[in-house]
């Protein structure tokens, strides 16, 4: 969920899950193995993947800036984007043979798999008894806030944003007070939407909207206001209103739907707010752009913790699909290029599913144990404590 990303929630994009935490996993030891230990690797799709690793690549060499800063690319990550863009990669083959002659198979460890999407929702340009929650613009009063950076005077270092005032800077107002007009002139209104497809779209991180005239606009991740989130599918646990075992997107949005006060009150608890834009530099085909600023492609880009991983790393994960969506095995090479702040520890991955609601049904069941195998450039692979011989 990323600091603008559509995973800086998540929003990563966005990337934020709005089910139970699982809580963090402590790091397992990285561990070098063999391709043929990948199980369903000579099956995949190596050239849907290259695809979206070249994109990521044309960005680290063009030194793009990122939405939301992550551990920069090394040397060795460098050397091999500059030989992705100049090979003459056409086919299946040619894709596999790139990856096995320079990555080396590094296993992260077993942790969860979660799915986000981008929506498309109907929306209006005006508010009317049914649209008549805004999607804000970016205010001009927003200050992000580095990473380790000290904070201003009267900022808590927990906040990753702050609200420039004349005396200085203050914590930027919480969602429940953008929402009670603590903005403003300052706020803005880009579209407008249902008060639960706004919510959605805040955690998701972007959105296409359909407008009553037939036109689809594509709204991107602008900002947030540096608060915590607070996934309120966990508070619906904790409190007793929903069973951790149905906890879903397609869940809550029909116990919201069910409850309009009582909704409106728990999404209120969530602090965080988002901020957006209007990005007409998108074609249809593409997904909405991620933390490392490139378009995300369904069912091959990931978010992972920024902390742990550069943007355009391959990662080989092996799970499976939710069981609401048939539970087929899901073993494939996707491409780190988006965060969020939910997404902690190395083996911990947001899967983007797409856009629409074909993909909103896969993205809303996942939470699933998986595997997760990062394909490290062979000089960093080499230079692991202890290193060796790969089984």
């Amino acid at each position: 969920m990323a600091a603008r990303a559509a995973a800086a929630l998540a929003a990563g994009l966005l990337g934020a899950t709005l089910l139970p935490d699982t809580g963090r996993a402590a790091d397992a030891p990285l561990a070098p193995v063999s391709y043929a230990a990948l199980d369903g690797w000579a099956a995949d799709d190596h050239l849907a993947a290259f695809d979206a690793f070249r994109l990521s690549c044309r960005a680290i060499i063009d030194r793009l800036p990122p939405l939301r800063a992550a551990l920069p690319p090394s040397q060795a990550l460098q050397a091999t984007c500059r030989a992705a863009l100049d090979a003459p990669v056409e086919d299946d083959a040619a894709a596999r043979g790139f990856f096995e002659e320079r990555f080396t198979p590094v296993r992260a460890g077993r942790g969860i798999l979660t799915g986000y999407y981008e929506p498309e929702v109907d929306g209006r340009v005006a508010p009317d008894a049914t649209y008549d929650t805004p999607l804000l613009a970016r205010p001009d009063d927003l200050v992000d806030l580095a990473d380790g950076a000290a904070r201003p005077e009267g900022v808590p270092d927990a906040l990753t944003a702050a609200r420039k005032t004349a005396e200085g800077h203050a914590p930027y107002p919480t969602r429940a007070e953008i929402e009670d007009g603590a903005l403003g002139p300052r706020a803005k209104p880009l579209v407008w939407l249902t008060r639960i497809d706004a919510f959605f779209v805040h955690v998701q991180g972007s959105t296409r909207v359909r407008l009553a005239d037939g036109r689809v606009v594509r709204i991107a991740y602008d900002g947030r206001n540096g608060r915590p989130f607070t996934p309120i599918g966990r508070l619906l646990v904790q409190r007793g209103e929903m069973a951790k075992d149905v906890a879903s997107m397609q869940a809550l949005r029909a116990w919201l739907g069910a409850r309009p006060a009582e909704g409106r009150a728990i999404m209120r608890e969530n602090a965080s707010y988002i901020f957006f834009r209007i990005d007409e530099s998108l074609t249809p085909d593409d997904g909405p752009r991620g933390a490392q600023a490139v378009p995300l492609k369904a069912g091959r880009s990931l978010a992972v913790d920024r902390t742990r991983w550069s943007y355009g790393m391959p990662v080989w994960i092996e799970g499976r699909l939710p069981t609401t969506v048939g539970g087929a095995a899901l073993k494939r090479l996707v491409i780190a290029q988006d965060t969020g702040s939910a997404i902690l520890g190395q083996a911990r991955g947001d899967y983007f599913a797409g856009s629409g609601d074909e993909a909103g049904k896969v993205a809303g069941g996942m939470r699933e144990q998986t595997e997760f195998v990062v394909l490290l450039p062979k000089a960093d692979a080499a230079a692991l404590p202890g290193a060796g011989p790969r089984p």
